[in-house]
């Protein structure tokens, strides 16, 4: 799948600035200054008791719309959700998902394979339940947050409000648009490793019912890993007109690129990541790049019928176009062995002589494209009313998507002198892991090759129940209609096993039934008690759609069954804490119907269980002092054998049993500000087959900010300020991510 050029690119998206009508679909959700009320996107927002802008301004956020797809006071809404503000964004200096989580409680990252953002939610690994204003946005991929007001994390199972999936939670990010403010923003940073990053963020009305807005970024950086880098750019123009006193219109268009070197990290030995050298690459950096292009524009239209009565209508369509590549690490040898003549054939690469055990690596390789186009359209009626004394909101809702898939992946051959052609493994010494021979790229029979169309038509209808000022109900249910074609296009050839064919097409259908019930106890206005209930499902056809096989079409989809029970309490307007505890089970899991023989049927006959108790604090204390504190108890258990490694008992990858993490921002005088962060992750396993451990770890950060005029911050962060040796997560057993020596930002920001 060939790349499209980056003039065609950049004149795209020129042209699509230049046309001007395109505008991101709002979910904003700050409030305004005193006195102010204004349509902003999805909903109209009134004043909370904190002026102006909640995510420019704090770490805290008062409001939500995502959560309920109502405007709903987080403190009502019966479920665990963190919200990261542009604010803690910029003074954390973070660029990417996996940096804003870090102070977020019961939400890791493994490593993706060194080409695709994976977060970790509650015990669940996924690469799909990543949404944008409320829509689905799920291809394998890095996000930046150069265009975003907040980052939403909502745990636990959440297909009410976004759909299938969402198995431990959802990750929402919530776009900046034009909403007739001026907005005259830019940073510029750069820091260790020749990391350059700029962003602009520019807005103005252009009459009492227009506006247009502008975010862009563009950065380049290496890494402290050998051979690695990265360049990204994205532009996002917007605009929003008012029709009227009851309509608004907006619409927006995105292009975003990014290009990086995917980095698998270092392999394993005798249970433990190999302790090489940070910075040594595994493989070969220069043949394992990875791209991605993707190109949005959407439409979004709210109609107010009265003050009780509103619609809304979003519509989105992406184009997205991946690829990557990589040579990277398998295992290391188990044994000592010595390589001459006469056994060579085994370990092609491998120089003659005798190597202790774990001192000698296999690399392997492989490349993968994916070209997909999503098609979603979102309708909500919201309506308020009442029955005697009882308060409704209630929502009426139907979604229909068309996702579009292509997926080819191609198996490297190694080209070794003196050695046959097409060596799917080579050797080398673990102290010298780059390895340079010609690589060429062939389908074999485990290679994909697919065509797939996945159809969701989706209807909904939520009523919030305020029963007196101190009780509250909320209940849901979600109807989907999800249907899955895959076209296998390998050769028969390749789609035969012993005297089985399988066939080229699969046509599955699954009709999920997706309940959220939550119970809310208010013994004051500014705090709640509550308990809640929420389903999901995961169709065969996995998060990213192309998983069926003969082997599991005809099965049942994963279930999803969270039980948890929290409060949430506002001490001051500017500062929140939080505490929630919670059981979230999956069933169906695929298991071996004899775990102890590999050759048994697979049956969705397996259980996993993630227990725990999070607790978060976010906010100002007072003008002065600004604090994000989080700790995450969890115990993510396999209940059930699945296989001869993954037993019942086998703690679930990346997931540590304890975790906690905190934030402070100190300003004593008014132009300067001093910020330190702490994080710890215990011991954390980086399989399911729990053979290797990641060794846990308490890394600190800090910042300087300074304010140069009223118009120009300047800022310094420092990260892993004690050069701390950690390892920050893996993909499997032999690929395991070093983190990163300490590493210096200096940014420049102004607004006008």
């Amino acid at each position: 799948m060939p790349f499209r050029s980056r003039a065609l690119l950049n004149g795209i998206y020129v042209g699509a600035a230049a046309f001007g009508g395109w505008i991101s679909p709002a979910l904003a959700e700050a409030p305004l200054p005193a006195g102010h009320d204004r349509v902003i996107g999805s909903v109209t927002v009134t004043d909370t008791a904190i002026s102006e802008s909640e995510a420019q301004k704090g770490y805290k956020i008062t409001r939500t719309t995502s959560a309920t797809r109502t405007d709903t006071p987080l403190v009502d809404v019966p479920q665990s959700v963190n919200i990261v503000t542009v604010r803690q964004i910029e003074d954390q200096a973070a660029n990417s998902i996996g940096d804003a989580i870090r102070y977020t409680p019961g939400v890791f990252s493994a490593q993706g394979e060194g080409n695709r953002e994976t977060i970790v939610l509650r015990g669940n690994s996924s690469t799909g339940d990543f949404f944008v204003d409320g829509v689905r946005d799920d291809v394998q991929t890095y996000r930046d947050l150069y265009n975003i007001d907040q980052l939403q994390v909502f745990k636990g199972p959440n297909a009410m409000i976004f759909g299938r999936g969402g198995i431990g939670g959802v990750v929402n990010r919530v776009t900046k648009v034009a909403d007739r403010l001026p907005h005259r923003a830019f940073r510029i940073n750069g820091g260790s490793f020749r990391q350059v990053r700029g962003q602009v963020d520019l807005g103005t009305a252009l009459s009492d019912f227009a506006a247009i807005r502008l975010t862009a970024v563009n950065e380049y950086g290496e890494s402290y890993r050998d051979g690695v880098n990265l360049q990204r750019w994205g532009v996002n123009p917007t605009a929003t007109v008012r029709l009227g006193d009851a309509t608004t219109v907006t619409a927006a268009y995105e292009h975003f690129q990014d290009d990086r070197i995917a980095d698998r990290g270092v392999s394993s030995f005798a249970g433990r990541p190999l302790a090489t050298p940070r910075s040594q690459f595994f493989g070969n950096a220069v043949n394992s790049p990875t791209s991605t292009n993707t190109d949005a524009a959407s439409l979004y239209v709210e109609h107010k019928f009265s003050d009780k009565v509103s619609i809304r209508n979003r519509t989105r369509y992406a184009d997205y176009d991946k690829f990557y590549q990589n040579v990277f690490a398998g295992s290391t040898n188990a044994v000592a062995e010595t390589i001459t003549a006469a056994n060579a054939a085994t370990r092609p690469g491998l120089p003659f002589g005798t190597y202790a055990a774990g001192t000698d690596v296999q690399i392997q390789a492989y490349n993968n494209a994916t070209q997909r186009n999503n098609f979603i359209n979102q309708t909500d009626l919201n309506v308020e009313f009442e029955t005697g004394s009882i308060k409704h909101t209630l929502l009426i809702g139907g979604e229909y998507s068309r996702q579009v898939t292509d997926n080819v992946r191609l198996e490297g051959r190694f080209v070794v002198p003196g050695f046959a052609t097409g060596q799917a493994s080579v050797y080398t010494p673990v102290s010298r892991s780059t390895v340079n021979y010609p690589l060429a790229w062939t389908a074999i029979a485990s290679s994909g090759n697919n065509h797939g169309t996945a159809t969701v038509g989706a209807g909904y209808i939520q009523d919030q129940i305020e029963l007196s000022e101190m009780f509250q109900v909320i209940a849901g249910v979600r109807y989907e209609n999800f249907n899955t074609k895959v076209l296998d296009r390998r050769s028969v050839a390749f789609r035969t096993s012993g005297a089985v064919t399988s066939p080229s097409n699969y046509d599955v259908t699954d009709n999920f039934w997706s309940p959220r019930g939550g119970l809310i106890f208010k013994p004051v206005a500014n705090a709640s008690l509550y308990a809640s209930y929420s389903r999901t499902y995961l169709p065969r056809g996995g998060d990213q759609l192309a998983g069926l096989t003969l082997a599991n079409a005809s099965l049942a989809p994963e279930k999803y069954q969270n039980y948890e029970i929290g409060g949430k309490w506002d001490v001051v307007p500017t500062f929140n804490i939080a505490a929630a505890v919670f059981q979230l089970d999956r069933s169906n899991v695929l298991a071996l119907s004899d775990p102890n023989n590999a050759a048994s049927t697979t049956i969705p006959i397996g259980r996993q269980r993630t227990k725990g108790v999070e607790l978060s604090a976010t906010g100002s204390i007072t003008d002065k002092i600004s604090v994000i504190g989080a700790y995450t108890y969890s115990d993510a258990k396999f209940l059930d054998s699945v296989s001869g490694t993954v037993k019942a008992g086998n703690r679930l990858p990346n997931v540590p049993e304890h975790a906690a993490s905190l934030w402070t921002r100190l300003d004593p005088v008014e132009a300067i500000g001093i910020g330190a962060g702490v994080i710890y992750q215990g011991k954390r396993y980086a399989a399911t087959d729990n053979a290797v451990a990641l060794p846990g770890y308490t890394r600190v950060d800090g910042a300087l900010f300074y304010r140069v005029s009223d118009a120009v911050d300047a800022q310094v962060n420092v990260e892993n300020i004690f050069g701390a040796r950690y390892f920050l997560y893996a993909n499997s057993n032999n690929n395991i991510t070093p983190g990163s020596p300490t590493a210096f930002k200096v940014g420049l920001n102004a607004r006008f």
